[in-house]
């Protein structure tokens, strides 16, 4: 299997050889969780100031829940976020601390290869183009690209696409970079509606936003942070216009910035039976997102593993 830091399976597993590879879950509602204060701007991001081993403490329990890759708290860490917070002098330092605090983890948690993976999102809880043009937050995405590949992520995560115009530009910013890059894009059927819009935007057609994307040649395109009633028709629509390996990793719960409401969160064997039919039907990535922790993840894996042995 190789040392913890070996990735050389990842392009394999994604290809469709063996078990589709497990994701860890949410990270800043699993700090919430265990009592770590959310920001009103930059939600998890301060938490490695203020709470550093507490971030380590959730990645080594979701290695420990069978995790084959992990996500950096780095989701609102990137410029557009942390200047609005009051954050704009630590861009660098919090998004190197980040990436050291899942090798720490990696290194003392895991027994066989573990990727990291970078999260990088457009989401600009500021509303001021000051903050969320096109051109702010795609330099941003690419400052932050560079800061977490030189501090030694394996990979890439384009997190939470939902606005085409900004997808676009983080989605090339990243690209830019030369490691492989998996994009994740956000779907929810809004009240009254009968087709799919982007997660936190109801005017915005989430075929529209697909389409647009699907251009990229990117490794994996993934249906993230999608409410688990939502996720099949949402993989319909990606495969519609990508032909390469999907993955996914819902939500489960409400967000009410900046906290977590962790209402009828799915129960991680609810969960694990979806992640079944979710294999059966070539996903290729399975984990989850806002409000899943380390039992989802832990479910997941076991059903997976005893699927595959059956």
């Amino acid at each position: 299997r190789g040392s913890v830091t070996d990735c050389s399976w990842i392009a394999q597993r994604l290809s469709g050889d063996g078990l589709p590879i497990i994701i860890d879950g949410g990270m800043g509602t699993e700090l919430e969780k265990s009592g770590v204060p959310m920001d009103g701007k930059v939600w998890s991001a301060r938490a490695m100031l203020s709470h550093p081993e507490m971030v380590r403490g959730v990645h080594e329990r979701y290695i420990q829940a069978g995790a084959e890759a992990i996500i950096t708290n780095t989701f609102s860490s990137a410029r557009h976020m942390l200047e609005p917070g009051g954050l704009g002098l630590e861009v660098r330092n919090i998004n190197l601390k980040a990436v050291e605090l899942a090798c720490e983890a990696r290194n003392t948690a895991a027994k066989s290869p573990v990727a990291l993976v970078g999260s990088i999102c457009e989401w600009a809880h500021d509303e001021h183009p000051t903050w969320n043009s096109p051109e702010v937050v795609g330099r941003a995405a690419a400052e932050q690209a560079e800061i977490l590949a030189e501090a030694g992520v394996d990979i890439l995560a384009v997190e939470m696409c939902e606005r085409v115009e900004l997808s676009d530009v983080v989605t090339e910013a990243v690209m830019s970079i030369g490691l492989p890059v998996w994009l994740g894009v956000s779907a929810r059927r809004h009240r009254d509606q009968d087709h799919l819009s982007a997660f936190g935007y109801p005017e915005r057609d989430f075929e529209e936003l697909v389409r647009a994307i699907s251009k990229f040649s990117v490794d994996l395109i993934s249906v993230m942070h999608t409410p688990v009633s939502d996720v099949p028709g949402a993989i319909e629509v990606v495969r519609n216009y990508w032909k390469g390996p999907v993955g996914v990793y819902p939500e489960s719960g409400e967000f009410m910035m900046p906290n977590w409401d962790f209402v009828d969160v799915i129960e991680p064997s609810v969960l694990a039976e979806n992640a079944v039919t979710w294999a059966e039907d070539g996903i290729r990535l399975i984990g989850g997102c806002c409000g899943l922790g380390p039992a989802h993840i832990r479910a997941c894996r076991d059903a997976l593993t005893q699927h595959d042995s059956t």
